[in-house]
């Protein structure tokens, strides 16, 4: 393979341990782990945005908790493996950790429970370096609802939006459902991100986008990374082969978001297909893109240029 970036926007392999035994607390370094930094492929430029997963139940300061606990192990761990991983905040961050043969490393927060109805904790966040935050998860929070319910954003959700926009905190829109979707385009104001989700017209899973969505993402300069999940590529689940990857990606490009579309691989968080259950297969979609005569321009802007243009604009 030909050495290439590649930018990742969802993984929950950072807090994956709390799933499992909790005996191993380097989970960036977990051999049971899909996604490992001894694991990535030698030759690939990686970024990885690595997100605290806070799960529905866990609310106010219990949130809190969860959070700091997590945030901890995500710098005591940058520290421990710093021959290999650098923090980042910002795309000049990025090039200097590739530049030093490192993986790149941005801290995110899946659900915006952590906030913990406080708009003070999106200026706390952001100097404690989180760069993005999954406003809600599957359930509904103080900001508002993923898809298990049709409720909107709340005035403090709309509030906070505003506050991560003045704090350089990208809003990312992964999980929220379509009333909330439509009640964040009236209040954003710069450009915000999907970190995983595909294209609903193609797998009709409620967590995925639909074509008007996609549209005005592209309209607003916005980013989107595709999800690996077997459940978001295809509605039976049968995800047999790159293919369907290519699929979303194709009709990502139908409706203008050649320079919009990233990777959100989902890694540790999702049950993957085998042709995208390692970094390296993953890396592999680029030499498969062009196989199938995706242009190398277009092939790149997927793998990592476009969220590199991406961060240049938006991540100070």
């Amino acid at each position: 393979m030909n050495s290439h970036g590649l930018i990742d926007l969802h993984c929950d392999t950072l807090t994956d341990y709390e799933y499992s035994s909790g005996s191993c607390p380097d989970t960036l370094d977990e051999p049971g782990h899909v996604l490992s930094l001894s694991g990535l492929p030698k030759d690939v430029r990686w970024a990885q945005f690595y997100a605290v997963f806070i799960p529905d139940e866990e609310r106010g300061q219990a949130a809190i908790d969860y959070f700091e606990k997590n945030c901890a192990n995500f710098y005591r761990q940058m520290e421990k493996f710093s021959d290999r991983v650098a923090p980042c905040r910002n795309a000049d961050d990025m090039e200097q950790a590739w530049a030093a043969g490192k993986t790149a490393a941005f801290l995110t927060v899946e659900n915006g429970s952590a906030l913990a109805g406080d708009l003070s904790r999106v200026h706390t966040l952001a100097e404690q370096g989180v760069r993005a935050i999954t406003l809600t998860w599957n359930g509904e929070n103080e900001l508002g609802s993923g898809h298990v319910t049709d409720h909107g954003m709340s005035e403090f959700g709309r509030a906070a939006v505003r506050e991560m926009e003045k704090e350089n905190v990208l809003v990312d829109v992964s999980h929220l459902n379509d009333a909330g979707f439509a009640d964040l385009l009236e209040v954003a104001t710069r450009p915000f991100i999907a970190t995983h989700s595909n294209a609903r017209a193609l797998c009709s899973h409620k967590r995925n986008l639909t074509d008007a969505q996609i549209r005005e993402m592209v309209r607003r300069d916005c980013l989107i990374g595709l999800n690996y999940f077997v459940e978001f590529l295809r509605d039976d689940g049968d995800v047999q082969s790159l293919d369907d990857i290519y699929r979303h990606a194709m009709h990502f490009f139908e409706l203008g978001g050649r320079k919009n579309l990233a990777l959100g691989s989902d890694f540790d968080g999702a049950v993957l297909p085998e042709c995208l259950n390692t970094p390296a297969k993953a890396a592999a979609i680029y030499e498969y893109l062009l196989s199938r005569g995706v242009s190398q321009e277009d092939a790149e802007g997927v793998m990592y240029q476009n969220a590199q243009t991406f961060f240049r604009k938006n991540l100070r």
